[in-house]
């Protein structure tokens, strides 16, 4: 009987050599004898022996479409941060319109600010949670991954804890192991808490054209004989050039620069620095003054005492005169038409049309007498115009010629008698018997005429210094006789009309702008995070798919069923520290058990102390080394009787056994699972 144990031992010895050539076999059932410690995973009965077969335990956010989504969407989020970046930029990094009035009243006053940082975080951050619980599960299941490789140590399986460790630390745990998937997963999610979003958007004040309609009330036509003979327009404008002078006054509304506009009326809305630009008609009013052709002549008028006579030439041959006393006040000024001109029948033109000569008398203070005369000759021209306004105040801010007008009209001639209507000088008029139109008369050419001499007198060194230079009265009498005709054209030359135009309002606006540094920055982790994300969880989900875990991995239940018939565990005592438990696992490699999803463990350290070929054999038998044998469990009577059984204890410990009567015993072998 010893010699067919020996035979049997020497047998199953033979095997064992083969089993241990490489230290990465794994085993299907059967797990390499160990002299610390037992176990019976080849009791555990197969999956599906006792009814239905468990489901794969899988985290619902596990998922494939929560696996593949939630990095596709951070890629897309990227994208779109680029694209809106670079939409942003566009136009001097004008962003994108908002609404005016706030959205979210039912909170109450709600800065945009805040919605501009808010709303953001919300978008992104939820995800970026999504990608963190995502790395979470990858770091969860790395220990079993590895188990199922096989040849685990116990410091890269069972001691290995990326979840205590956290995203930043796993990185340098997962660089020792060479752990690549578990790597780049905690790369990306330790990048996700650099998802600045709320720096991203900015409210700020900027430029905003925005398209509507408005209404002008006038067009070009020239006013009822009645409204232009009560000289109401002509004392108004002159008065406001007047006004003007003394106060430092600007154009009136809807005249600039020579041009007066129909009257347009604005939107309600309140606008920030509001300007409107619309095209509508438009008169231009040019004084066409000039110096005289020669020195004005001052003579005695005969039969007087001190009274002179002023004659003047203008360079078109306009002659124009005048008598004053200038021992009624030293500083004299007035405006008279001229008389006959050059070429041009001027005696047939009423006196309101026809050209004008502005005088200035001075007496110095030598008692030498001077005098300076202004031709001046009105011309007006009627214009299809973009009219820049002021929406704050009403002005005109500029007024640019976009061509000839062409509708029909009584003031060019256009569709009527095809010649234009004259122009009036706005200064002389013809007498009248009403005592308040004569008055008004009167009343224009004074006041104009010494609001242009008031002007000089507001120069430095008063008025001695215009009249010592040449251009100066020439200068002054253009602007201010130019602002008088413009303000009266505004009444005389248009007449009421409705017409609905479209225009274009800019103001300033609050905007959402993107800041481009953050956006890039952002931008470009979001589609790394992405693209990395799809890669590497469609790895992880080919690696998760092969595990047999029936419950999440990290309850204390689900240990101990996995490890419960495993025996390494007598090796363990409750209160050992990491230290303790890492030196006595050293030496033992884990593993998952292909057909139960068991832990295995494999006792190098056994081998290599000097366990012979003996206690091999009793250690695959059940029995420790130095335990007594007994000849009734070795014997080969008892092997047979066991084979005649139909119970070969060196097969497969989960091979179900036969009834059907007595069968030969099959060679000894252990399957190997690659």
């Amino acid at each position: 009987m010893s010699d067919h144990r020996h035979t049997f031992i020497h047998e199953r010895a033979t095997s064992d050599d083969t089993m241990h050539d490489s230290a990465s076999v794994r085993f299907t059932g059967t797990t390499m004898a160990s002299g610390r410690f037992s176990q019976s995973t080849h009791l555990i009965p197969s999956p599906g022996e006792q009814g239905k077969p468990p489901k794969r335990f899988e985290p619902l956010i596990m998922k494939l479409p929560f696996v593949i989504g939630t990095p596709l969407l951070l890629f897309l989020l990227g994208a779109a941060l680029e694209i809106a970046t670079f939409l942003s930029g566009r136009n001097g990094n004008s962003g994108f319109r908002v609404p005016q009035n706030n959205v979210f009243n039912v909170f109450g006053d709600v800065s945009g600010q805040f919605l501009a940082s808010f709303i953001p975080t919300l978008i992104i951050m939820p995800n970026a949670f999504a990608w963190r619980e995502l790395d979470w599960n990858i770091r969860w299941y790395q220990p079993y991954i590895v188990l199922h490789k096989g040849n685990a140590k116990a410091e890269e399986s069972l001691l290995l804890d990326y979840i205590a460790l956290g995203p930043f630390l796993a990185l340098f745990r997962a660089m020792a192991y060479k752990h690549r998937i578990v790597f780049w997963s905690s790369l990306t999610a330790v990048v996700t808490f650099l998802y600045a979003a709320g720096s991203i958007f900015q409210i700020r004040t900027g430029s905003q054209m925005d398209s509507t309609t408005v209404t002008s009330i006038q067009s070009v036509g020239l006013s009822p004989q009645a409204d232009i003979s009560d000289l109401n327009a002509f004392i108004a404008a002159a008065g406001y050039v007047d006004a003007s002078v003394l106060f430092n006054l600007p154009d009136p509304p809807f005249v600039e620069g020579g041009w007066a506009t129909a009257e347009v009326i604005f939107p309600s809305n309140p606008f920030l620095n509001g300007t409107l630009s619309v095209t509508t008609a438009g008169i231009k009013t040019n004084a066409n003054c000039s110096n005289p052709s020669e020195t004005p002549i001052l003579t005695p008028v005969a039969g007087t005492a001190t009274t002179l006579n002023l004659t003047s030439k203008s360079i078109e041959g306009c002659v124009a005169n005048t008598t004053f006393d200038p021992s009624v006040a030293t500083l004299q000024y007035g405006v008279e038409a001229v008389t006959s001109c050059t070429g041009k029948d001027i005696p047939s033109l009423e006196i309101q049309f026809r050209p004008v000569m502005f005088w200035f008398f001075n007496t110095k203070p030598d008692n030498t007498q001077e005098v300076k005369t202004i031709f001046c000759t009105p011309i007006v021209t009627v214009a299809e115009v973009e009219v820049f306004a002021n929406l704050n105040d009403g002005s005109i801010v500029n007024v640019t010629q976009l061509g000839d007008f062409k509708l029909d009209n009584n003031v060019t001639g256009l569709g009527t008698t095809g010649k234009p209507a004259p122009v009036f000088n706005g200064v002389i008029f013809n007498d009248s018997s009403n005592p308040f139109i004569q008055a008004r008369a009167v009343a224009t050419r004074s006041v104009l005429s010494g609001a242009i001499f008031k002007a000089a007198q507001q120069l430095p060194n008063g008025p001695q210094s215009t009249f010592d230079r040449p251009t100066d009265f020439l200068d002054l009498t253009s602007t201010y006789y130019t602002r008088h005709l413009s303000t009266a054209a505004k009444s005389v030359y248009f007449v009421g009309q409705n017409t609905t135009l479209t225009a274009n309002v800019v103001s300033l606006v609050p905007r959402l702008v993107i800041d481009p540094l953050p956006a890039h920055a952002l931008a470009i982790l979001l589609i790394f995070t992405g693209i990395v994300g799809v890669a590497l969880h469609v790895l992880n989900r080919r690696q998760r798919k092969k595990l047999i875990l029936a419950t999440p991995p990290g309850s204390i239940a689900s240990i101990v069923a996995l490890t419960a018939r495993s025996g390494f565990g007598e090796l363990l005592l409750p209160y050992d520290d990491e230290l303790t438990l890492e030196k006595k696992l050293d030496g033992i490699r884990f593993r998952l058990d292909r057909r139960t999803g068991a832990i295995v463990a494999d006792d190098y350290e056994s081998e290599r102390m000097g366990m012979d070929r003996d206690d091999a054999m009793l250690s695959l038998l059940g029995k420790n080394p130095g335990d007594a044998i007994s000849a009734t469990e070795h014997s080969s009577s008892y092997l047979a009787y066991q084979a005649a059984g139909g119970n070969l204890a060196w097969e497969r410990s989960w091979e179900p056994t036969t009834n059907s009567g007595p069968s030969t015993p099959l060679p000894s072998r252990t399957e190997y699972v690659p």
